[in-house]
């Protein structure tokens, strides 16, 4: 009850601050609220001429870091609201007034236990970036190392739980109170947005990131993470090698740096199709101000608080499903999607085909530098009520980062596809891993797989055979059973049995 009154409190101040903004709207989608909708209405601002997503994003930087964060997960989702909030929502910027240069000293030195003299040579107070959930300084350790040293905003984890409980109440609601939305799963998306918003809140995370990136990408020439200082590094406080480079999205800097564009469009392209198709592990964060090119032409990202996994049958189904488009072979696109078990089975594959085609004729109209993957994965994603298809999270985060990959590539290039560049590494991935060599060395694996387990089987047999023979013996000791009466299956049958299951198993593989 207390919960219920407390959230009940929040959400109607929420309302009033989005009736300050026109911005209502999302209220109205939900549709559990109406009567707090219709009261908050007498407070909303009249001709309001920005779009409503404009209007949604100035609304909710005015609410605070969890709603920032909360914006910025909404932009995923095209499905839920128009393709025009969601891109307005992509540009929300992650923009706090800084806390004070003392405060941040004294977070680093509670949290290394030393004094900030010990640590660090110098130690800019003013810092270069301040967003909701921390803000960045420069420094010079004491080694002489130049580093950047991000330290967590005070009571920013209380902060967010309070918001989340919000969330969670809000979800709740939606499922009980409107079934449509029941299979845009309101309850799990919220469980996944705080999922990441506490590994956010923890830099030792960001730390352990950052480094995985680094390791899958040590022998790349053209791409690398920031090296960690670990031993100035905990909970609330992360130090990183600092970067001296350009923005990516900053074009004309990296024209007068004399770096080629077009080449770091390239390695840019080949960076994200590593670590989607071969690593599953990638920066899902990647705006023009997160990455950067060095002196020597190396993309270097920063920043590494928002990453995404996707399993190996999920990249397989993306580049099938990108290839398939690419080709623009919609019969072959919904088979991908019916296999994948993305489409329930009792659905049309025609239709659904057809559904395909009537998204990506559109797109694939235009001339290749103006088609956007990352909008043609929002589309297939908004068809998801028509074919009863359950949400897939793993891909929202994924369709956001294509998302600015592609507005990246088009600050970088507008004449260029920054897909086009990765076609021919999608197609080699795809023969490597779904041609006949590849599907020979599955099968070879399957094998090799049943011979490790081959000894285990054996000494199974062998108990089996043990609790057989007792049974025998104990059965000899008893009169022999009554003809016609029942009968049990003996040593010889039950291995013939279980050589019969080996075989048809062998076979299927």
């Amino acid at each position: 009850m207390l919960r219920a009154i407390r959230n009940s409190w929040r959400l109607l101040r929420m309302a009033l601050s989005l009736a300050r903004h026109d911005a209502l709207f999302p209220l109205e989608i939900l549709g559990i609220t109406p009567a707090l909708v219709v009261w908050a209405r007498l407070f909303a601002r009249r001709r309001d001429a920005r779009r409503p997503g404009e209007r949604l994003t100035a609304a909710l930087q005015e609410m605070g870091p969890s709603f920032i964060k909360l914006g910025q997960a909404l932009s995923t989702r095209a499905d839920l609201l128009s393709d025009q909030v969601a891109a307005d929502l992509a540009r929300l910027q992650d923009h706090l007034p800084a806390f004070s240069g003392a405060e941040a000293k004294r977070i680093i030195e509670a949290e290394l236990g030393q004094p900030i003299d010990a640590l660090f040579t110098s130690f800019d107070e003013t810092p270069v970036a301040a967003a909701s959930i921390a803000q960045v300084h420069f420094a010079v350790t004491t080694d002489g190392r130049e580093v950047a040293v991000k330290v967590l905003r005070p009571a920013i984890e209380l902060a967010f739980e309070r918001d989340l409980d919000l969330f969670y109440w809000v979800a709740e609601l939606v499922e009980r109170t409107q079934p449509r939305y029941r299979r845009l799963k309101p309850v799990d998306s919220v469980r996944a947005f705080a999922d990441v918003v506490r590994v956010e809140m923890d830099l030792r995370m960001e730390a352990a990131a950052a480094e995985e990136l680094g390791e899958n990408f040590v022998d790349d020439p053209g791409y690398r993470a920031p090296t960690i200082d670990w031993d100035r590094t905990a909970e609330r406080v992360l130090t990183l090698e600092r970067i001296d480079g350009i923005p990516i999205g900053d074009r004309d800097a990296i024209v007068a740096a004399g770096h080629d564009p077009n080449e770091v469009m390239r390695k840019a392209a080949e960076a994200f199709f590593y670590q989607v198709f071969r690593d599953g592990f990638f920066h899902a964060d990647m705006h023009g101000g997160n990455a950067f090119v060095d002196r020597s032409g190396h993309i270097v990202p920063v920043d590494f608080g928002i990453m995404g996994r996707i399993d190996e049958d999920t990249r397989g189904y993306l580049a099938e499903l990108l290839v398939a488009f690419l080709r623009r072979d919609y019969r072959a696109v919904a088979e991908v999607q019916f296999r994948a078990g993305y489409v329930p089975p009792d659905q049309s594959r025609e239709m659904f085909a057809q559904a395909c085609r009537s998204i990506g004729e559109p797109i694939f109209g235009k001339p290749s530098h103006q088609i956007s993957i990352a909008r043609l994965l929002a589309q297939l994603l908004r068809v998801t009520e028509q074919f009863e298809m359950a949400v897939q999270p793993q891909l929202l985060l994924l369709q956001k980062t294509m998302l600015m990959a592609e507005g990246m590539g088009t600050r970088l290039n507008p004449n260029v596809n920054i897909w086009e560049l990765s076609r021919p590494l999608i197609e080699e991935w795809m023969q490597t891993h779904f041609g006949p060599r590849a599907t020979v060395g599955r099968a070879a694996e399957d094998v090799m797989e049943g011979l490790r387990r081959l000894p285990r089987l054996i000494d199974s047999l062998h108990l089996v055979a043990e609790h057989e023979r007792r049974k025998a013996e104990r059965e000899a000791a008893t009169p022999p059973p009554i003809p016609g009466r029942g009968w049990r299956p003996g040593f010889s049958e039950i291995i013939a049995v279980l050589a019969l299951i080996a075989a048809i198993v062998a076979w299927w593989h």
